[in-house]
């Protein structure tokens, strides 16, 4: 069992859903039940996911949670592509943002590959 309050990957998606929150505000209201919902729940579940797994009590269970929150982090960064290309997101702010979950993209697939099952 790992002490998710711990873990950089769970600090960084917590930036993360903090940050996606900020910029759905951005969006128009009446994407509130499309891309605002979608973005802010899948920004939620990573790290979710990750303290979920973290409290389980197998390395196979905790890598189960680790690749739902891997799916939640490709999830989020499609719809900030999609913002980005329906002109609801400026460049720079996409950019960031898909920045910053491809990083935690790559530390969710270290942090998998690290666990012995």
């Amino acid at each position: 069992m790992h002490n998710f309050k711990e873990l950089k990957v769970w600090k960084k998606s917590i930036d993360l859903a903090v940050e996606v929150y900020k910029a759905t505000s951005l969006l128009p209201n009446e994407e509130r039940f499309g891309l605002i919902s979608q973005m802010k729940r899948c920004s939620v579940s990573i790290p979710s996911n990750i303290a979920e797994g973290s409290g389980r009590g197998s390395g196979a269970q905790f890598k189960y949670f680790l690749n739902m929150s891997q799916g939640s982090v490709f999830e989020l960064e499609t719809q900030l592509i999609i913002s980005n290309r329906l002109e609801l997101l400026d460049d720079e702010l996409s950019a960031d943002l898909i920045e910053k979950t491809t990083e935690i993209q790559k530390m969710v697939y270290a942090m998998d590959r690290s666990i012995k099952i």
